[in-house]
């Protein structure tokens, strides 16, 4: 069966947590996949005022996905704009920057690095969603300075991202890509992100002005999505910026108010 598995991997993991501010819980499940190619990266105390959560669903590997649920984060932080209090701004530009930082020998080692690391995991332990637990969320950023002696241009593989931040009563979501973001309110849903699909109108003329093209509801068709991190085969014309590539990483924000309710 290719990249699936002739019965699927039905074992959940769990985990939980909480501040004086949110509570949360992840699970996840492999399921028909050969691999488990999503991570995760939970931060309830992204600072003293900021919880960040990021779901980071992979395709053609998990390599991507990881390297997002490590880094992500941390260039929010580091972004001029989250210092300023915009957080929608710095979560654009730390989204664009995942595919800047993958490219160059830096990029190359630290892909291989996550894709052999996962590869010497057990079976036991691979339905496992992946979230670096080791990492510090507000640790140390290196600068990832370009390095022009490499012709190495960045993953072929690829993941989506769907990031919720919350400050005070605020929560920003950023998305590229088809993972969802719902909020309850009331008892009724409401969504905080739209799928980016190839046959999208909007979605569909970038593709096409990019010189792409959209077959059986695919980018050059290949990819369902359009917009995603990684996928650097889809972000080479010189000419346009990445906001306007045929793929794109650029993300949606939609912002709301919440509600904080006291218990006395």
């Amino acid at each position: 069966m290719g990249v699936y598995l002739s019965h699927p991997k039905t074992e959940k993991s769990s985990e939980d947590g909480e501040n004086d501010r949110v509570r949360y819980g992840v699970s996840s499940m492999q399921g028909w996949r050969s691999t488990m190619e999503d991570a995760h990266a939970a931060y309830p105390n992204l600072d003293n005022a900021t919880s960040f959560f990021g779901v980071y669903d992979g395709h053609g590997g998990k390599a991507v996905a990881k390297f997002c649920a490590k880094y992500l984060h941390e260039q929010v932080l580091k972004s001029e704009a989250y210092a300023a209090g915009d957080l929608g701004a710095s979560l654009q530009r730390s989204f664009l920057r995942m595919d800047e930082m993958m490219c160059g020998q830096r990029g190359s080692r630290e892909l291989a690095a996550l894709g052999d690391k996962m590869q010497r995991v057990s079976s036991m332990i691979e339905g496992l969603i992946w979230s670096p637990r080791s990492a510090e969320a507000n640790g140390p950023v290196d600068d990832w300075s370009s390095e022009q002696d490499s012709d190495y241009t960045g993953p072929t593989s690829g993941c989506t991202a769907c990031v919720a931040v919350i400050r005070d009563n605020q929560l920003v979501v950023a998305n590229a890509g088809d993972s969802r973001c719902v909020m309850s309110r009331g008892g009724q849903a409401y969504p905080m992100s739209k799928d980016h699909k190839p046959d999208h109108e909007h979605e569909k003329e970038r593709i096409l002005s990019a010189g792409g093209y959209v077959q059986f509801g695919r980018v050059n068709g290949s990819l369902n999505l359009a917009r995603a991190i990684g996928d650097m085969e889809l972000k080479q014309n010189k000419e346009l910026p990445a906001e306007r590539q045929i793929v794109t990483a650029h993300p949606d924000i939609t912002a709301v108010c919440i509600r904080t309710y006291f218990l006395l």
